[in-house]
């Protein structure tokens, strides 16, 4: 049970980010030459490793999740920071408090799906030999 709440919970960050970005790109970045690209990358790549973690049960959706979640939130600090292939923020937006958000989400809750004995292994009927 704990694993499939994990999983939604990795899923949603992952939607989540997605979602930001595509109203990101909607609204301003889709007009720049590197970035516009890279964010339509993370629509698309948070939708599929969304699917990924909900209908595999196996460690590398959610380690997908948690480099996704560090390379967004990385991108992110470099914008804030030095800048982002020409893009320099300043967390003033609620899309950024979203990203940051639910990117913290994927890492998090990915990480805490790799745990043993987390990622919702089938039990055993009781009275079965293993």
């Amino acid at each position: 049970m704990i694993g499939w709440i994990l999983r939604v919970l990795v899923a949603a960050g992952l939607l989540g980010s997605a979602w930001v970005h595509w109203v990101v790109w909607d609204d301003w970045a889709g007009d720049m030459a590197v970035v516009g690209p890279l964010f339509l990358v993370n629509v698309v790549a948070g939708v599929v490793i969304a699917v990924a973690v909900l209908a595999w049960r196996h460690p590398l959706p959610a380690l997908a999740a948690i480099a996704f979640g560090l390379a967004t939130l990385g991108a992110y600090v470099l914008s804030l920071t030095v800048g982002f292939f020409g893009v320099q923020e300043q967390f003033a937006t609620q899309e950024e408090l979203w990203g940051v958000i639910t990117e913290v989400a994927c890492v998090v809750f990915g990480a805490a799906l790799l745990l043993p004995g987390v990622r919702g292994a089938r039990r055993a009927p009781s009275g079965a030999v293993r």
